[in-house]
């Protein structure tokens, strides 16, 4: 929320309910909702189980420019290890099927984990679009009423200069 629209909540939370007019009730009411949406999203969020921690910290940490540089960095050793320092009693020389090996099972563990994931982060994003359709479908009817009202002012201005 910006910092004017924050002053502006705190200013109308001072009046009485009874005190604000339509459109402060409006916004305190929008105001509110927003409230309680950001409430339930957080909410969402600290439900998580410990395995949906984990998954999300694993595609946190494997989407990272940090996993890649360090990925990069532990294959170029192992290449390094077995094809030139251990060359004579490398423990996986070329064509580094230990290596293979590790690598097919990382692949394996994480992509069910990423999946798993996104899953998570596709739900909170549906239920973000059904409250953002709610709150558009509320000002849509709003710019509705406000519409009608302006219509029905503009027939009575235009009724009364006809006199």
């Amino acid at each position: 929320m910006s910092h004017r629209a924050h002053q502006l909540a705190i200013r109308f939370l001072r009046k009485e309910w009874d005190q604000a007019d339509e459109t402060e009730k409006r916004v305190l009411l929008a105001f509110a909702d927003q409230l309680a949406r950001s409430h339930t999203v957080r909410i969402h969020d600290e439900a998580r189980t410990p395995g949906e921690r984990l998954a999300d910290a694993v595609a946190r940490f494997g989407g990272s420019w940090t996993f890649i540089i360090i990925f990069g960095l532990v294959l170029l050793a192992w290449v390094a290890l077995n094809t030139w320092i251990l060359a004579a009693r490398a423990f996986d020389p070329y064509p580094y099927i230990l290596l293979n090996l590790f690598l097919s099972c990382l692949a394996s563990i994480q992509a069910p984990v990423i999946l798993m994931s996104q899953n998570r982060q596709a739900a909170r994003d549906r239920q973000r679009a059904e409250q953002d359709y709610e709150v558009n479908l509320a000002a849509e009817l709003e710019i509705k009423a406000l519409h009608e009202k302006i219509d029905r002012l503009s027939q009575r201005l235009g009724g009364d200069s006809g006199r």
